[in-house]
């Protein structure tokens, strides 16, 4: 396997790789392989194990790809810090909370695009960002809104059960219901509640 850059798996958000000539300037991927788990790199994976879910500095107006510091990604997560904050409070959400799922939605890219259209810092699919009237989904500000009132309405659907809250924002809550209030026997919804409760634990 190619090298990974495990920096948020790991816990390691800052990372800046340097070259004789500075800065190296590296492209992150979003992959997932067949068991769910989410790999973060700077190199393509090939093969069909693995599922492309997103690739830094996408813009989606365009579909163009740009070059990015791999150390962005802390710069990100320190600039939208105040309006995550804001937002829990808001929405009466831990920030510590709405930090790991932007963590683990987007890695703080605000421009993430999944392959099964989620968008944004709290990859609001278009159903969920209709639902909650986010009007322009790729704005930090409306994006974080939407995602935490809809996080907000399904703790409070699953009576503070934030596995299956976790679960239902991963895998919609009807699949949380067929289920019998359970986490679905999806291994990427399983692995997704592991990882933003590690995150939330963690920070």
């Amino acid at each position: 396997m190619k090298r990974l850059l495990t920096i948020f798996l790991s816990g390691l958000l800052a990372g800046t790789l340097t070259t004789p000539g500075g800065v190296l300037r590296a492209e992150i991927y979003k992959y997932r392989d067949k068991a769910g788990n989410v790999y973060f790199t700077d190199n393509p994976m090939k093969g069909p194990r693995y599922r492309l879910e997103w690739r830094s500095g996408n813009d989606p107006r365009f579909g163009s790809y740009s070059r990015i510091d791999i150390s962005s990604m802390q710069r990100n997560k320190l600039r939208y810090t105040a309006i995550i904050e804001e937002t829990a409070q808001r929405w009466q959400l831990s920030p510590e909370l709405l930090h790991a799922v932007v963590r683990a939605e987007s890695a703080y890219d605000p421009n993430a695009l999944s392959s099964a259209g989620a968008q944004g810092l709290m990859q609001l699919m278009p159903k969920t960002a209709r639902r909650y009237s986010v009007d322009n989904v790729w704005d930090p500000a409306e994006n974080l809104d939407g995602g935490a009132r809809y996080l907000r309405d399904l703790l409070q659907m699953f009576d503070s059960d934030l596995k299956l809250a976790l679960a239902a924002y991963n895998a919609g809550e009807n699949a949380v219901r067929k289920y019998g209030n359970q986490v679905p026997p999806f291994p990427e919804t399983r692995n997704y509640v592991r990882k933003v409760i590690a995150f939330y634990q963690g920070s």
